[in-house]
């Protein structure tokens, strides 16, 4: 019998095979995270019909002579381009910018994706769309162990945040050096009547500042911060001026008071605490370093403030940043990190072996997997609402398409034109 019908026949099995391949590429180009496949050809073994022979006793070497018996498949590899982009806006979409995989649970056996649409089923734990768990660290009063080995990811419904009192209170805008002293009381020996108006309500030598504080049960009350000019511009630095603060209870008592001076508009070194920044006045901490007392508007204002009333979490609202750090939306407004999920590396992406359901498992080739925290040791950022779509090229997989069905076609031709060969051998006989 003929080789070329051998050869021919390998050429048909290697190129079907081609099909296949391209074929699950196209059919996979709206599969989240999939990743197109290549494959390699490869000649088989060749039949030695002439030896090589040495230069020797004035005569020329000679060259092997060699039929090939066909081709085969050297291999089908993966292409780890990153994909595209699929912005969904939705919280349990997540994307790897850059290197690495999800970890998942299947039973017992770690299975690694990069397919990211994940949510939280009924129990609370963190699943992909076909239920397996996704693996990483739960976190514990919001602070995630990542030194611990990875484990299932639960959502901590009911938990609850305990309340703060505030202990700082950060004001900001000015507190116009137009302003003169009370006339009534220029020695500052008092205050003048307390007026509750709006906010930043300047009563002639006075500007009062409502303050929402909490207590330490998480209940909230209004301070009221009181700034009272009691002198003029200093003769020798006209920018050179005093006030007095007093914080009031809601009721109109006096919590502590203290003063305030300002050299060339900004707070004085000498009348803040040693950071340069910030007064004690009674319970509070009061930043007062973006404060000023220039010529103008009085505008001065709260910027910010500490402390929170208790929380619980009652939803699954949640997001998740860069580093792959779930934060949970507490009922009080707070966020608190409830856990992180785990990213994985290998040191040969191309040897793990594809499970379905858009995973891969380790192999001996793919060497063991590298665990840490998305964003650190060369492996890749988290988006959040965002997935990655196939990195399959159409255009490329249609002109393979069209390669593979002409090989498949000369293949073919091989095998009739030997069947031609072989029908003109035995009609030679008649």
């Amino acid at each position: 019998m003929l080789r070329s019908l051998y050869s021919g026949i390998s050429g048909l099995h290697a190129h079907q095979q081609m099909m296949d391949v391209t074929g699950n590429n196209i059919a996979n180009v709206n599969t989240v995270g999939f990743k197109a496949s290549t494959m390699q050809f490869q000649d088989t073994l060749s039949q030695m019909l002439g030896a090589a022979g040495a230069p020797q006793n004035g005569q020329g070497g000679s060259n092997p002579a060699q039929v090939g018996l066909g081709v085969a498949n050297a291999g089908i590899l993966s292409n780890w381009a990153q994909g595209s982009q699929q912005t969904t806006g939705r919280s349990g979409d997540m994307m790897i910018q850059g290197d690495g995989f999800f970890v998942t649970r299947s039973g017992n056996e770690m299975l690694y994706t990069r397919a990211g649409s994940f949510s939280f089923d009924a129990n609370g734990l963190l699943v992909t769309a076909t239920g397996e768990p996704v693996q990483g660290w739960t976190a514990t009063d919001g602070v995630v162990n990542a030194s611990a080995k990875p484990d299932d990811i639960r959502m901590p419904l009911g938990s609850t945040i305990a309340p703060k009192a505030t202990e700082t209170i950060t004001l900001k805008g000015n507190l116009s050096s137009d302003v003169t002293p009370d006339p009534n009381n220029p020695a500052n020996t008092g205050f003048g009547v307390y007026d509750p108006g709006p906010p930043n309500n300047s009563v002639g030598y006075e500007t009062t500042i409502p303050v929402k504080v909490y207590d330490a049960q998480g209940a909230t009350h209004t301070v009221v911060a009181i700034f009272h000019r009691t002198n003029l511009d200093n003769a020798a630095n006209p920018q050179t001026s005093s006030w007095d603060i007093d914080l009031r209870a809601e009721d109109g008592t006096s919590l502590a008071t203290d003063d305030l001076d300002f050299s060339g508009g900004l707070p004085s070194a000498a009348s803040l605490n040693a950071d340069g920044k910030t007064m004690t006045i009674g319970a509070y901490t009061v930043d007062l370093s973006d404060v000023t007392s220039f010529s103008g508007i009085s505008d001065a204002r709260v910027f910010d403030t500490d402390g929170q009333a208790a929380g619980a979490l009652t939803s699954l609202s949640y997001t998740v940043n860069e580093t792959g750090q779930i934060l949970g939306v507490y009922s009080n407004g707070m966020k608190q990190v409830l856990g992180q999920v785990a990213m994985a590396t290998f040191k040969n992406v191309n040897g793990l072996e594809k499970t379905g359901n858009s995973s891969y498992r380790s192999t001996v080739n793919s060497g063991y997997a590298q665990v840490g925290q998305p964003g650190s040791a060369g492996m890749g950022g988290v988006v959040n609402g965002a997935l990655e779509m196939s990195n399959v090229d159409l255009a490329q997989e249609f002109t393979n398409l069209v390669i593979a069905q002409r090989g498949f076609q000369a293949n073919s031709r091989i095998i009739t034109t030997s069947d031609e060969l072989l029908q003109e051998l035995v009609s030679m006989k008649r």
